[in-house]
Order: C-alpha cells, then structure tokens, then sequence
C-alpha cells in the first residue's frame, strides 16, 4: 500500500477539463506523484476545482501544479486576477517607488490558487534577462543579479506569506542562451566562474528561502556533458553540496527536444538517478506510458520528500476577492492595465 504522504515520482498533464479513462487508470498507478495543469484544463474556477476533486477521488497523494507566472505565461484567467510579467511587476515598482507590490502580486497570485485548490505554482523565474533569448525575456525580472534577487526574495516572501512554496526556475540558468529548448538544446558555452558571477548568483544567495528549483533544458558544455537534470555534478556536487541547497528538485519537462534525443523513459530514468525528485513528463501520453511501465519495471518508489509543497492552509475564494487587501491590490493593478 502507498502511504498518504508518499508520492510518486512523475508528474504528468491531461488533456482536457475532466479526466478520461485513461487518465483515470494512470493517475492511480504509484508512479504518477503530480499533475500539471495547462490553459487546455481551464474554462473556469468552479471547473478547475470539479477537475481537482475529480483526480483526488482517484488519488488523494498527488501535487497540483500550474505556471501562473504573469504575463505571456498565465494558464489560469477568467475570475483569476490578470498578472503583469515579472519585468512589468519590476518597472512598476521602480516607477512608483512601491517596495510591496512584488510581494503583494506574488501573495495574490499564490491566495487566488490555493483557493482553487492549487498547490504549486512554478514561480518565481530568477533567470537574468541578457536580451537575447526567445523564452525568457520579460519571463525575467531584470538583466542585474542583484535586481533579481532583491525581487524574487520579494516574491518568494509573499508567496510564503500566502502558505505556498517557491520554486526557482530554470536552475542554473536560462537567460544566457537564444534558443527555445522546447524546440532545440541551447547550449551555453560560459565557464563556472563566469556563470558565478552572473546567472547562480540567485540561487547563492537565496539557497536556504527556495524550496524547490526546477532544472534548465541547457548544456554548459564547458562545465558538465550532461543538461542539469541529468548531472550529479549540478544537482548534487554543486546545488546540495557547494550551495548547500536543501529543497525540491523538478526536472522541466522532459518531452521537450531540448531534453536530449534518448526515449523519454531514459531520459526519466536518468533524472531520478541524478538526484531530481520529481520529473516532468508533458504533452506526449505515449512518453508517459512507457516511462510508467520503465518505473514499474525498475521498482522505483515513491517519496515521502515531495509532501513538502502540499498545501494544508485553506483559503475561501468568495471571502479572498472581496477582501480589502485584494482590493487594493486589484487597483494597483489597474494602473498597469490602463
């Protein structure tokens, strides 16, 4: 029998607004630990939380997760707050001499999901904005570390504050590389030092506010052969060792081209070996099968760790939005949207 506070290893997406046979019989094998929602599962509050319940009736041990991050990447709308990026949030603040608002968009952004029954957005993004890559841009705070980490300590206390967990994406740096690594592998050429100095100084000074990272499709061809999800020498060597990084590790997802050319149940396999704790496997139900089927053969169990980002605090949608604090923030906000 599985435990109620061990959880599978892999986290995969659905296809729809409720779950089909299929998804019924996966989501109950050990294996699958997490579910990832996408724009495809949303049509509105009261349906997102009917999918919730729905996937809890067949498993009451499993993580949701969204990327709810503001701006171009925001799957949840509708009754849902519209969130401006991280860099809008940065020149917001910097404009108007607003110490809080960062805090205050993370705290919303974290209230309004775990009122839906969410328990993992993956935000905030500490990548470094270096003005070239096609994924990150206004992802991103700011192109200066120390921008970056003064905001992203911002957004990480709100979301604490709201009673969610903060994870640091896309470790140990995305921003660096023009290409998509949904589309291609980037590859960054930067030596360790130089990487010191720039992109890890995020997860230097933040290592013990984050709880969880979630690895670059990247290869730091100069440092390591392997992409991070699949390095011992950045996730343990470097990330639990150097940084003395205690958290969570999520792979990104590893159907993506930039995850390498091996069969995704490798690829996975190669991921939980290297020290991630729980891996992404999205939009490819074939890929999620076989590597299912891999990890049943292997015996690989579940873990008690990933518990960690469970929500337990209880949030009532109607008493949030209607709350003085959201309402304040709500105008701020209209100010952005004007």
């Amino acid at each position: 029998l599985v435990m109620k506070d061990l959880f599978g290893r892999i986290m995969i997406d659905v296809a729809g607004t409720s779950l089909s046979l299929e998804d019924k019989h996966l989501i109950a094998n050990k294996n699958i630990g997490g579910i990832i929602f996408f724009s495809r599962n949303y049509v509105s509050l009261e349906q997102i939380q009917n999918l919730i319940n729905e996937i809890k009736s067949v498993k009451e041990n499993i993580l949701f997760a969204v990327d709810q991050e503001g701006g171009r990447v925001q799957r949840f709308t509708g009754e849902f707050s519209k969130l401006p990026s991280l860099q809008d949030i940065y020149k917001y603040s910097k404009k108007n001499n607003d110490s809080d608002f960062c805090k205050e968009i993370a705290w919303l952004t974290s209230s309004e999901l775990i009122a839906a029954g969410i328990d993992i957005n993956f935000a905030p993004v500490v990548d470094l904005n270096e003005g070239s890559s096609l994924i990150i841009g206004d992802r991103s705070f700011s192109s200066n570390s120390h921008d970056v980490i003064k905001f992203a300590e911002d957004y990480i206390e709100g979301m604490h504050q709201a009673g969610m967990k903060a994870t640091a994406k896309h470790f140990p740096g995305h921003g660096g590389v023009v290409e998509d690594s949904h589309k291609v592998l980037p590859e960054d050429k930067r030596s360790l030092d130089e990487l010191m100095l720039s992109d890890i100084q995020p997860y230097l000074k933040l290592t013990k506010k984050i709880d969880a990272v979630m690895c670059a499709h990247v290869l730091f061809s100069s440092i390591d052969k392997n992409i991070p999800s699949y390095s011992n020498f950045w996730l343990n060597e470097f990330l639990r060792e150097q940084l003395k990084y205690k958290g969570i590790v999520f792979s990104d997802d590893l159907s993506m081209v930039g995850a390498g050319d091996h069969e995704c149940k490798y690829r996975a396999q190669k991921s939980v070996e290297a020290g991630c704790d729980m891996i992404l496997i999205c939009n490819s139900r074939k890929d999620v099968i076989d590597t299912v089927k891999h990890f049943d053969e292997l015996g690989i169990d579940p873990v008690k760790k990933i518990s960690n980002m469970k929500i337990n605090n209880q949030i009532n949608w109607n008493e949030l939005i209607e709350s003085e604090k959201v309402i304040n923030i709500k105008n701020k906000l209209k100010q952005i949207w004007r």
